[in-house]
């Protein structure tokens, strides 16, 4: 290791060479950091799936709406929501909503704001209505019947009077012939003529032969053409005369009753009018503005509400489904008293579809709201919960971290430093090293353009626990030099031995640690292969800072201090120089010397408990585990900026997944192929029926699932549409509901009718084929996405199938499977990293020191500890989440420095040690106390994390804390052990020969 050791040499004798080097290095890579993003969305956990694959499918081909829209919930909680005060409460909330600008802004362009409220006043209204088209179109029904049979009688009246009419001409004209015949035959018989007549004619004259018989006679005898004239009107029309007068009286009856009918026609003319009206103000009427609901609502009496929500919320109410979406899960149908009810605030363009992210418009308008309904009514509480204020409380509950956390660390290294320096300057330079180390790591993630996120507040606190242990190695190494009769006890000297000595294992430690980080590249999970990449280059920064630039300042002050002003810079190391310290930290050597082989069967015996409880470790992703709980009260007397807000997400969201519909928690369904066959629907069909019996579906308060897909859009439109009604039932010959044939007639007439609905549920491709259809089902919001995701894949077996193709997706199964990849994480990158690490080891000690078996002894500790951590782990109920999922490499990475420092120091040690236990005694007492103040800078900056507001980030750090403490303890209790082991059986000749004492079965005296 000359090399190594010609490097480290370089750093004292070219200090300043090194310090300005190191300075400008720092300003330049520090530059980065301008640049750093911030990003809260939990969409950048997924990886590449097919079900994430699928998802974007969804998002891109079908759509509910022409906007780009998202959701808030309010949830109303009173004594009673439904009484008659508190709706009307809630439509003048809704009314203050709108009016304000922050809200108003984003609010869709219809119906932005639905609720029970808006339902009972719409249905009231459309009552109203409703019962007065009723009454007016039954009235049109009897007087159209009216007209239509008076009609149909004038008609026929009218028609047999002019047949009668016909008749009496007829008659009057053979009269008059017969009058002719009369005339011209003075020997023609009279009775005769009239007895032909009244054979050829339908008109009954028989009474009337003697006004004929005169009239005949008159006429013989007429010596005029007036004589003749008035003998042939009555020979006519006199003979007819009374069935004349009955003919025009008839006429004049019938053209009375003409009259009124026509006047009857017009009446119904104009109550066509008045309903066609009434129509059109129902149509319109089925979407009233608020002033019109509120005035309705006003005007109710309680009695006349509850009769209107027995009709949208009865057990048998039609279309009752839409009003129950609104109701708690627990309301009782027809009941008239809730405790609670939801409203609907529809954003337009709202974006926010990155799950834990929304856009800062969405963020205002919902912290707007909570403003807003601050004032409601007495003993009337509004929740308002929505994406917006999610992302709203995991970028504060990061800020807030980081401000507590931060200090926190910082101060308890700096309090640890001074319990182990007890000199202001090493602390000075120790707390500068830090600043120098987070620099660089937040430069080279704006250079690398990461983002910071959830998991990046770790970074600074483990580089700040990780970083000062390079420190306290290097500065107590090189006190231990100081005072040191065998070396160099000048400042400069002692540094070149001290960074000479313990130079080689901050390498290891480095390179080992860099490994454990690096291992999470396997992962696929996006932020734990950056967190792995960022914290490498972090640990790497820390080398060079404590390896270079920190060593370098401290030759150039205390030799200066030393020259200019005669100030004895000597101190003395921790853990050395005997007392109590060096009594604890000698119990290791002290048990390896006695008891060697017992101390290693405890400490596998310990191992194999832990890896019983490792099999047992749950393993957790979801949105509840980024929101934090309502930090305790005394945080919230801290001073600021270290005061932590307020936080109501996570109880607000347990509260809306136990008693409501959630608008966000969806599976979805996604069927591939030729859709538009009755087989596809057949399919869809038994696809619902399956999941309406799932447990993680949804069920409203009427016992029905909230599912959406092309069937029940029919139905919803064919209850609404005549037209689409009748292709619809057309198209079902076997009347269940489901169509079975000329099913591209019916998506067309669907598509042509209710466009944004159809394209909701139903892919149709510019071609004009249809390619895809979705179920959209509404999950439970505490259901586990496991449950959801083996329920869901079940349902997509039922419809996938003959040339269909069916999968499952949506957020909660997409998390499944980030919680599935966290998994492979923890199993990947533990095996990566002990290959690569022993590996590692075995190669560096067997170049370093001769032995590739001293790197195996080295690890095996660690080997050991990490099942310890895991055994923990299932003690406290701790699973592996996007931070502690990667615990087993940080183990591996963390603890294996701990093991590194002894076991070197250890070989070190029999070089100059008169025997093997003098050199263990020696390696542990002196690298002990290192290792016990790293330990413990490092425990208490990880243990800082347990104040943090993100709840990953507290299990993150009590969990890091214990590995800590397991590392150092199997470094300093069990290594020492294996050491022995090691020396007796594997270890070189030299150091075997040193384990004899001077006298034959006498044990050497401690020191």
């Amino acid at each position: 290791m000359g090399r190594l050791d010609g490097l480290f040499e370089t750093v004292t004798e070219h200090s300043r060479i090194v310090i300005a080097l190191m300075l400008v290095l720092t300003v330049a890579v520090g530059a980065g950091a301008s640049g750093i993003d911030q990003s809260s969305s939990l969409d950048q956990f997924q990886s590449e799936s097919e079900e994430s694959k699928k998802l974007s499918y969804i998002e891109s081909n079908f759509s509910t709406g022409s906007d780009n829209t998202t959701s808030t919930q309010l949830i109303v909680r009173d004594d009673n929501v439904l009484d008659k005060a508190t709706l009307v409460d809630i439509i003048e909330l809704e009314q203050r909503l709108q009016q304000n600008d922050t809200i108003g802004t984003t609010l869709a362009e219809n119906n932005s704001v639905v609720g029970i409220s808006n339902i009972v006043a719409t249905a009231a209204i459309q009552s109203e209505i409703g019962a007065e088209l009723q009454q007016k179109a039954t009235r049109f029904e009897r007087l159209n019947a009216t007209v239509v049979e008076e009609s149909a009688a004038l008609q026929r009246e009218q028609a047999a009077l002019e047949q009668r009419s016909t008749a009496l001409n007829e008659t009057v004209g053979l009269l008059r012939g017969a009058l002719d015949t009369v005339r011209a035959n003075p020997n023609a018989d009279i009775r005769t003529q009239y007895e032909q007549v009244e054979a050829n004619t339908t008109v009954d004259i028989s009474d009337d032969y003697a006004t004929f018989e005169a009239a005949a006679e008159q006429l013989r005898n007429a010596t005029s053409r007036d004589e003749a004239e008035a003998a042939y009107r009555q020979g006519t029309q006199g003979v007819l005369a009374e069935q004349f007068a009955t003919l025009q009286q008839r006429g004049a009856e019938l053209e009375d009753r003409g009259e009124a009918l026509e006047a009857k026609a017009t009446e119904l003319k104009e109550l066509g009018r008045e309903l066609a009206a009434l129509k059109t103000e129902l149509e319109a009427k089925s979407n009233p503005s608020l002033d019109t609901q509120l005035e309705q609502l006003r005007s109710m009496n309680q009695s006349e509400i509850d009769d209107t929500l027995s009709l949208v919320l009865g057990e048998d109410s039609d279309g009752g489904g839409a009003a129950f979406a609104f109701m708690p899960t627990s309301y009782e149908p027809g009941s008239t008293s809730a405790n609670a009810t939801m409203l609907i605030v529809t954003h337009a363009s709202g974006g926010g579809a990155a799950t834990g992210t929304a856009p800062d418009r969405l963020v205002d308008a919902q912290l707007a709201m909570q403003s807003v309904t601050n004032d409601v009514g007495d003993g009337t509480d509004v929740l308002v919960f929505g994406s917006g204020i999610i992302s709203d409380e995991i970028n504060r509950s990061m800020a807030d971290s980081l401000a507590i956390v931060g200090p926190l660390a910082l101060l308890f290294v700096v309090v640890a430093l001074a319990i182990a320096y007890r000199d202001l300057i090493d602390i000075l330079l120790g707390v500068f090293g830090i600043g120098a180390v987070l620099v660089w790591t937040f430069g080279f993630m704006g250079w690398a353009d990461i983002a910071f996120n959830q998991m990046m507040i770790a970074v600074p606190v483990l580089l700040i626990g990780l970083s000062i242990d390079y420190a306290i190695h290097i500065f107590m190494r090189h006190r231990e030099e100081r005072n040191n009769r065998h070396t160099a006890s000048d400042v400069r000297g002692a540094m070149r031995v001290g960074l000479v000595g313990v130079g080689v294992a901050l390498l290891f430690v480095t390179a080992t640690t860099v490994i454990g980080f690096l291992a999470n590249l396997t992962s696929p999970i996006p932020p734990i292969k950056d967190f792995g990449i960022v914290s490498a280059v972090g640990i790497s920064a820390a080398m060079l800072v404590f390896g270079g630039l920190v060593p370098a300042l401290k030759v150039e002050i205390d030799e200066f201090l030393e020259g200019r002003f005669d100030w004895d810079r000597k101190k003395t190391a921790f853990g050395t120089g005997g007392g109590r310290f060096s009594s604890v930290l000698a119990a290791g050597s002290t048990a390896a010397r006695k008891a060697p082989y017992a101390v290693i069967a405890v400490a596998l015996l310990v191992s194999a408990g832990g890896a019983y409880g490792a099999t047992q470790v749950d393993t957790s992703f979801n949105q509840e585990d980024f929101l934090a709980q309502d930090p305790p009260e005394f945080t919230k007397d801290l001073p600021e900026p270290f005061a932590p807000s307020d936080y109501t997400a996570k109880d607000n969201l347990e509260y809306v997944n136990q008693n409501f519909l959630r608008e966000d928690s969806q599976a979805q369904l996604l069927v591939q192929g030729d859709v538009a066959t009755p087989d596809a629907l057949e399919r869809l069909d038994a696809a619902r029926d399956a999941a309406a019996d799932k447990d993680a579906v949804q069920v409203l308060s009427n016992g029905e699932p909230n599912i959406q897909g092309p069937l029940s859009v029919m139905e919803t439109v064919a209850a609404e549409n005549e037209t689409f009604n009748a292709t619809f039932h057309a198209a079902d010959t076997d009347g269940d509901g489901v169509p079975d044939r000329n099913v591209n007639a019916v998506y067309g007439e669907l598509f042509a009718i209710a466009p944004d609905e159809a394209a909701g549920v139903i892919h149709q491709t510019e071609d004009g084929e249809y390619a895809a259809a979705r179920l959209v089902i509404s999950v439970n919001g505490g259901a586990s996405s496991t449950a959801v995701t083996e329920q869901m894949r079940a349902v997509a077996d039922t419809a996938g199938g003959n040339g269909l193709e069916a999968t499952a997706t949506g957020q909660t199964i997409l998390f499944k499977i980030v919680q599935d990849n966290l998994l492979q994480t923890v199993i990947e990158s533990l095996l990566i990293t002990l290959v690569a690490v022993v590996a590692f080891l075995m190669i560096t000690y067997r170049i370093a020191e001769g032995s590739a078996t001293l790197g195996f002894v080295t690890i095996l500790p660690v080997i050991l500890s990490v099942s310890w951590i895991l055994g923990t782990m299932f003690l406290l109920d701790i699973p592996f989440n996007i931070l502690t999922g990667m615990i087993t490499s940080l183990t591996v990475g963390l603890g294996v420095a701990y093991s590194i420092h002894l076991s070197e120091r250890y070989n070190q040690e029999l070089e100059r040690a008169d025997s093997m236990w003098e050199a263990m005694r020696t390696a542990v007492t002196g690298t002990g106390g290192a290792l016990l103040g790293s330990a413990a800078t490092t425990v208490g900056g990880f243990g800082v994390l347990a104040f943090a507001i993100l709840p990953p980030l507290q299990q993150f750090g009590i969990i890091t804390g214990i590995t800590i403490i397991y590392a150092f303890l199997a470094s300093v209790l069990v290594l020492p052990s294996l050491l022995v082991v090691w020396t007796r059986y594997v270890g070189l000749d030299e150091a075997t020969s040193m384990e004899a004492t001077p006298n034959a079965g006498e044990v050497p005296a401690e020191d």
